[in-house]
């Protein structure tokens, strides 16, 4: 820290290291444990075995986000703990938390056995329209809008997060190459004022609890994700988001997810366009081409942590130094930086692959 951060500043970094790592280092902990006494059920009842669409080659078990998601749930859980009942900060960590046990419910189900999509919809839109209700009133992103037509648009668009996170979520480490950076930064804006205290925390929660899950997933992966942690980490970390673009910052709301935002977006509208179903599983997104034209997995996921790293900087930046000026260079910098990733990784290559990645 600074030594010539002044004020509240200094007590609001404080405070948040104070809080923030024992709840990442407890996360990390548990969420150690929890795979390791898990691992032998998720064996015998969720094993992923290798398809024509996917990107491992070995049957592998997936449902590691299982002690993931119960790391997110106990830090909401705390947050909502911490303001008297009906205080706005505690009723919103309740709704995420019982948004991400639906979710958790919803996706340990579908690793083990296939949900239609229908069903699946209909569950992932109820648990996001939970925590956009349970939104404060005054929060608005685009003032200009109807708060009602703001609303609907907050929910579609945290539906597709929550969607698109667990899309991308289909290579070893892609996820913690992607995730980690994000909370990392999201607790750094916490300190610096543009995400609430609460969302401080629970972004180092997360943060300790992929930390605890990377090693299990690391190239060739000895355990998967599965929806349960990925749908669950796609509704938290678009909270957050959402709670840090309210606060003056769409920039950097809009910088930390741009790679996967624009990954799955083309993807599914170039899939949309050539007709397919597109809530059938495929090998399309562009990190998987990437792996199919000779990239090794570790080469991929390198680029998209290097890529992320720059967007979470680019973030930071227009935080610590806000204004139109800023927000517009540091959008245009990020775009730059996808572009380039995403052109990289579609550009073929030729070479034998050395590790396949996740279903």
């Amino acid at each position: 820290m600074s030594t010539n951060v002044e004020g509240p500043d200094v007590e609001r970094w404080r405070l948040l290291l104070e809080t923030g790592l024992p709840a990442m280092v407890g996360a990390l902990a548990v969420t150690v444990a929890l795979i390791v006494a898990l691992s032998p059920l998720l064996r015998r009842i969720a094993l992923a075995r290798p398809t024509a669409r996917s990107s491992h080659t070995v049957p592998t078990p997936q449902g590691g986000g299982i002690a993931v998601a119960a790391g997110a749930v106990a830090a909401l859980a705390a947050t909502a703990a911490v303001d008297p009942a009906g205080a706005p900060a505690g009723l919103q960590a309740a709704a995420v938390a019982a948004g991400v046990a639906v979710l958790a419910v919803t996706g340990f189900v579908d690793d083990v056995r296939p949900l239609p999509p229908g069903p699946r919809l209909v569950l992932q839109a109820l648990a996001v329209g939970v925590v956009v209700a349970a939104l404060p009133g005054d929060l608005r992103i685009v003032p200009a809008l109807p708060e009602v037509v703001e609303s609907v648009l907050l929910g579609l668009g945290l539906l597709w997060f929550v969607n698109l996170v667990n899309f991308m979520d289909g290579l070893d480490w892609m996820t913690v190459a992607q995730m980690v950076p994000m909370t990392a930064a999201l607790a750094g804006l916490a300190a610096l004022g543009a995400l609430p205290f609460e969302g401080g925390v629970v972004a180092l929660a997360l943060l300790g609890a992929l930390l605890g899950f990377a090693p299990f997933n690391r190239p060739v992966a000895r355990l998967f994700l599965g929806d349960v942690g990925s749908l669950p980490l796609g509704l938290v970390t678009g909270w957050l988001l959402v709670l840090t673009a309210a606060r003056g910052h769409l920039a950097a709301a809009l910088l930390l997810p741009l790679y996967y935002v624009a990954d799955a977006t083309l993807t599914l509208g170039r899939r949309l366009l050539r007709g397919e179903r597109v809530w059938e599983a495929h090998r399309t997104h562009f990190y998987q081409r990437a792996v199919a034209n000779g990239l090794a997995v570790p080469q991929v996921v390198g680029r998209v942590a290097l890529t992320n790293l720059v967007l979470a900087g680019l973030a930071v930046w227009t935080v610590v130094r806000p204004g139109a000026a800023v927000a517009t260079a540091a959008a245009t910098a990020g775009g730059a930086a996808v572009a380039l990733l995403l052109a990289d990784l579609g550009r073929p290559r030729t070479g034998r692959l050395s590790s396949r990645g996740s279903p």
